[in-house]
């Protein structure tokens, strides 16, 4: 009798003690998926985003490698895809990154209807290889029936002003993204490339989801838009958030803090940049630009990661 009440009692107490274990667990889990969730617009998505652009202008030979790299990019939970209808070659390849994008959501095994394309108008690819502007309202609705038609929907589900147009007044072109949001063309609407007082100008024109502006260890500028962003609950999408295609790969070597920290916790100083960069708000997402698999798989990664006071005052100081 005494034998079986103690039984009793050391299983009851290793089933509560289990159940105790599995509670905290699922709470970490919720608590570690709630912070790797961002909100965009009227969307919630992870963290981190693609970048698509290098596909199309560093090396468009292999698409079956680009392919690979955004499915990887899903399947790691990736809700956020940039492009844009000028990432190409050329004016003759217009559309490029779009299209594969479009390629590699139409193949991917997952359900596509939760990932979110960004793209972006304003912005044209020279025979030169430079990058004019037109922010003209006919431009801008001809680029996003274009953008409809390279990505294959009816309506794109974010859609920014590339860059403002010093010939084109900004409500303008902006005022363009409001009737295309009205017309049912795009769910939601963004600006890129913009100041402080180009966001306040827009979100008085258009309800505003996001604002994408170059923000990195080595191009700290967009600081203002940033905080500007955090207080208006904007979304801010940093771009080139490792430093560009040419210098991503270098950001230790041209970083000694972030290499610093990086070898302290065991990761690419990559994922420290983007870590520093989550931390300084709620409302960023950044963008990192892939072409490999293994590169967007690492950059994910980063939402994991966790900097203390010390080190982010370290980085801020770099």
């Amino acid at each position: 009798m005494d034998m079986d009440t103690g039984t009793t009692t050391t299983a009851t107490t290793t089933a509560a003690t289990n159940a105790t274990a599995a509670t905290e667990k699922a709470a970490t889990e919720k608590a570690e998926s709630g912070s790797m969730r961002r909100e965009l617009g009227d969307r919630e998505v992870f963290a981190i985003g693609l970048g698509a652009m290098p596909m199309s202008i560093r090396d468009q030979t292999d698409e079956k490698r680009s392919i690979r790299t955004i499915h990887a990019a899903l399947d790691a939970g990736v809700m956020l895809i940039d492009t844009a209808d000028a990432y190409s070659s050329g004016p003759d390849d217009i559309g490029h990154n779009e299209r594969l994008v479009a390629k590699a959501l139409a193949t991917w095994s997952g359900d596509g209807s939760n990932v979110i394309v960004a793209t972006k108008g304003g912005h044209l690819r020279a025979a030169d290889g430079s990058w004019p502007v037109d922010g003209r309202p006919d431009h801008l609705r001809e680029a996003c029936e274009a953008s409809l038609k390279a990505l294959g929907v009816e309506a794109i589900g974010l859609y920014q002003f590339h860059r403002p147009d010093p010939q084109v007044p900004y409500a303008e072109s902006v005022g363009t993204l409001r009737d295309l949001l009205d017309e049912g063309k795009i769910r939601m609407a963004g600006i890129s490339n913009a100041s402080v007082a180009q966001i306040e100008e827009a979100a008085r024109i258009v309800p505003l989801a996001s604002v994408q502006n170059e923000f990195s260890p080595a191009f700290r500028s967009s600081i203002e838009e940033l905080s500007y962003c955090d207080r208006r609950g904007i979304a801010f999408l940093p771009w080139s958030p490792l430093g560009g295609m040419s210098h991503a790969g270098q950001l230790g070597g041209r970083h000694e803090a972030f290499a610093q920290i990086a070898e302290q916790h065991g990761v690419s100083p990559q994922q420290v940049a983007l870590a520093w960069e989550l931390a300084k708000s709620p409302v960023v997402i950044p963008i990192p630009g892939a072409s490999r698999p293994e590169t967007i798989l690492d950059s994910v990664q980063a939402v994991r990661l966790t900097l203390n006071e010390s080190e982010l005052a370290l980085l801020d100081a770099e």
